[in-house]
């Protein structure tokens, strides 16, 4: 028996999630009116549809696939629980709370995980390694403007989410369309 390839599905459910929140960054559209959007997808797609791929990977005996789809799964149910349970619209105290720092310093953690799996990319296609290539400064762009006050850090770390995003969105339609296919119509680069 013949398991599926579960990477498209935790690929598109993060490209499309990150897609949408990396407008919102970039200043492309106003965070009020995407937000909601952006947390639907984040339960549905970018959570639950990612974790269940990194389910399907461990399965299949992917220990990169694995790590990576549970944890970026479980990173959107994380912003999506964050956002509107115990935030709601985000202002920038909450109870005397400096949210910015601490939303700063979730997501340069999340970039220091990335970076380690980044690494672990180097084994891999070469389009997976862009993703993460991608990935890495988007995360610390979005960190360290959060952190130290500065939003035009989290705008051009939006720019970098977009970037991530059409990486990610290329990487999975590879992959269904060349199965799809039975040959090689995307490339995704093998490494050497």
């Amino acid at each position: 028996m013949k398991l599926a390839n579960p990477a498209p599905l935790g690929l598109f459910g993060f490209a499309l999630t990150t897609w949408l929140l990396s407008m919102a960054n970039a200043g492309l559209l106003p965070e009020g009116a995407l937000m909601p959007l952006v947390l639907a997808m984040a339960f549905a797609f970018g959570g639950t549809a990612q974790f269940f791929a990194g389910m399907m990977e461990m399965a299949r005996g992917n220990t990169f696939g694995f790590v990576a789809f549970s944890s970026y799964g479980a990173f959107w149910w994380s912003f999506a629980l964050f956002v509107k349970f115990f935030v709601g619209d985000i202002p920038s105290t909450v109870a005397g709370a400096d949210v910015g720092a601490a939303v700063g310093w979730y997501l340069i953690i999340w970039g220091a995980l990335t970076t380690a799996m980044w690494i672990g990319t180097f084994a891999l296609n070469r389009a997976v390694f862009l993703v993460f290539t991608a990935l890495v400064p988007t995360f610390f762009l979005l960190g360290f403007g959060k952190l130290l006050g500065m939003p035009a850090l989290g705008t051009i770390g939006g720019y970098g989410g977009l970037i991530t995003a059409a990486l990610a969105f290329y990487t999975g339609a590879a992959e269904v369309i060349n199965e799809a296919h039975g040959k090689t119509v995307l490339p995704l680069g093998a490494r050497s």
